[in-house]
Formats: C-alpha cells, sequence, structure tokens
C-alpha cells in the first residue's frame, strides 16, 4: 500500500533549501522498504541530491546556474519573450527545465538509501519568496 504526503517549504529567494530532516522523519514513521519519490509542484524550482557537508557547494551551485542563465534584463538574455511576472521568472523556467523536478530514491528499513555527504533539497530558482510544495510517495514492493 503505497504512503503519501506532502512537504510545504518556505522559500527566501534563489537557494538550495534542505528537506532531508523532514523526509527522513516521514520515512521513519513509515517502516520498511521501497522506493520515494519526490515531485515538487512548481515550473520554477527544481529537486536535487546534493552534498550536504560543505555550504560552499550549493553556493557554488547557485552562482553557476546565475551565471548560465542570467535574469531576463542582462543583454545577454534580450531574447527572452516572457517577462510579465518579472525578469527572474523566464530564467527560472529555463532553470527548472535543465535540473530534475522529481527523484527516486530507494528505502530501505524505513531509512532513505543516501550516501554519507548527500542530502535532499529544493532549488528554488525565483527571487520573491514562495511556499513550495514537494509530493511525496513511497511505493512498496
Amino acid at each position: 500500500m503505497p504512503e503519501q504526503a506532502t512537504f510545504t517549504v518556505g522559500t527566501q529567494g534563489p537557494g538550495l533549501y534542505e528537506v532531508t530532516p523532514r523526509v527522513r522523519e516521514w520515512l521513519r514513521g513509515q517502516g520498511g522498504d521501497g522506493v520515494l519519490t519526490l515531485f515538487v509542484r512548481h515550473t520554477s524550482a527544481s529537486l536535487l541530491i546534493q552534498e550536504n557537508a560543505d555550504p560552499d557547494v550549493q553556493a557554488d551551485l547557485c552562482a553557476f546556474f546565475d551565471r548560465l542563465v542570467p535574469h531576463a534584463d542582462d543583454p545577454a538574455m534580450g531574447y527572452l519573450r516572457h517577462r510579465s511576472e518579472g525578469p527572474d521568472d523566464m530564467p527560472a523556467h529555463i532553470k527548472a527545465a535543465m535540473m530534475p523536478v522529481s527523484l527516486s530514491i530507494p528505502v530501505a528499513d524505513g531509512r532513505a538509501v543516501l550516501g554519507t555527504w548527500q542530502g535532499i533539497y529544493l532549488f528554488e530558482h525565483r527571487s520573491v519568496p514562495h511556499k513550495r510544495q514537494i509530493a511525496a510517495h513511497l511505493s512498496r514492493g
């Protein structure tokens, strides 16, 4: 029998927001083995499994993607047509199209099978605060 939950993540602008502790707590209550699927329910945010030991990793990832896809008011982005929701919106959609919006994670004995330095992150691409939702589905085999 699959189990489901929704995690709401408040963001304060671009960056990686770790959700690993909340996912671990929920999985602990479920117990057992299976596959966890996480899905972000937005078109301008992503999900990543990334290093959670050194915060410079997250800072460097943010800097890289900002350099790769700058705001629409940057002269290099003059070709963008979708600008009605601000200069950060279309670049946020581009970033979300480049990165995963869902993750599959094995679960053993009620624990996500992550590597030692791996954490689960919501990657917010918009400049203004948002309430993001991550749908979780635990399938048992």
